[in-house]
């Protein structure tokens, strides 16, 4: 299990990252999501890595 927060703003960002972030459940700075390890997840992390605070639970 991943615990994901969006610690930086997605103003100004690419559209495929909000997107992403979007996907994740992410809107608003701080929000938290738990989601399951599983590639598809993995692939969302990397391509919002600098956005995200992660840590497996």
């Amino acid at each position: 299990m991943y615990k994901i927060t969006l610690v930086k703003s997605l103003i100004g960002r690419k559209p495929n990252q909000v997107a992403t972030a979007k996907a994740l459940g992410l809107t608003k700075i701080g929000q938290t999501v738990v989601k399951e390890e599983n590639e598809a997840i993995k692939g969302m992390i990397v391509t919002i890595n600098h956005l995200v605070q992660v840590e497996v639970k």
